[in-house]
């Protein structure tokens, strides 16, 4: 990116290139600015509709975590047609449909290719309040920092490839990326997040990393109250780590601090590479117990304040 020529200043672009944001916002009025965001991958569960619901759930994500309501998508396809046949294909348009759906959302169309391998993913169009949007930077000392969604889902992803995990567990992460942050954005409405964006393939420690480095403050965080999901220390002692989420531990190793009773298995967890996580946010430590029991009384009883944000220290992130 760059070595991409700088893009003439245009003030209704209200976020751009210039960040590591969620998406882009386009202001359109006063009252309105539109949010634009692409996501698309290879399938990472075997039932096609589960995949298309969780490409779909993932790449909603990104209008929820810019603070937005989305409005359209529009499909991504690479598909060996005459490898897989149409039946599966298919299918996952419906799990993708059904999830935009879900979401009040309606999907427009698309384009597709021939490819050898599947690939699906949405552009996703959304509207928010030009003063209302959320970015990922911004946080403050003196935050609590909160997830609304456990991590390990790369581990576990991984584990389902190896055949390493029963049919219980392969549907508890499923069904965590395939659920939406709609609630989770919602909820936050009421509130003065300083910072928010959704934990995708950096990991927890990655996006936390952009978010306050970009921020110019540190984050500490509390490695006893992130939220993991079941048996995935167990897989990560069987070897079951997925290359992203060793990169991700590679690529932030001169920025972060772990303490010396954090465990090896934990310190790939925290960075494992997630596929449709929870938002990650920065709120004021006043407001910061309200959203969580209003997480909690609507269901997301997974969420937790994880760590707090500090003045900008040696490094960028410590782990408690």
């Amino acid at each position: 990116m760059r070595h991409l020529p700088k893009q003439k200043e245009n003030p209704n672009v209200l976020v751009g290139t210039d960040t590591s944001d969620d998406g882009g916002v386009y202001k359109l009025t006063d009252d309105i600015a539109l949010i634009q965001t692409i996501d698309y991958f290879t399938p990472i569960v075997d039932d096609p509709y589960m995949f298309g619901q969780i490409a779909a759930a993932n790449a909603l994500s990104d209008i929820y975590a810019m603070g937005g309501t989305p409005l359209t998508a529009l499909n991504i396809v690479g598909y060996p047609m005459s490898v897989l046949g149409p039946e599966i294909l298919s299918e996952i348009l419906r799990g993708a449909g059904d999830k935009v759906m879900e979401a009040g959302a309606v999907t427009l169309g698309g384009h597709s290719i021939d490819d050898k391998e599947p690939k699906f993913g949405l552009a996703v169009t959304g509207t928010a309040h030009p003063v209302r949007i959320y970015k990922n930077v911004g946080a403050k000392p003196g935050d609590l920092l909160i997830v609304t969604k456990p991590i390990g889902v790369g581990i576990q992803t991984t584990a389902i490839k190896r055949d390493l995990v029963d049919q219980d567990k392969i549907d508890k992460v499923t069904q965590v990326m395939a659920a939406l942050n709609k609630k989770a954005a919602e909820l936050l409405q009421p509130y003065s997040p300083s910072a928010v964006t959704d934990i995708t393939g950096f990991g927890l420690l990655g996006h936390a990393y952009e978010m306050a480095s970009g921020s110019g403050v540190t984050f500490s965080l509390f490695n006893d109250k992130v939220p993991i999901l079941e048996g995935t220390i167990d897989l990560v002692k069987q070897g079951s780590v997925p290359g992203g989420s060793k990169n991700n531990l590679r690529w932030l190793e001169a920025h972060l601090q772990f303490a010396e009773s954090i465990a090896d298995h934990s310190k790939i967890i925290l960075a494992d590479a997630v596929t449709s996580g929870g938002l990650l946010v920065s709120l004021p430590k006043a407001e910061a117990e309200s959203y969580l029991n209003s997480l909690h009384d609507a269901g997301i009883t997974d969420a937790a304040i994880i760590g707090e944000v500090m003045n900008r220290q040696e490094k960028t992130i410590y782990v408690q």
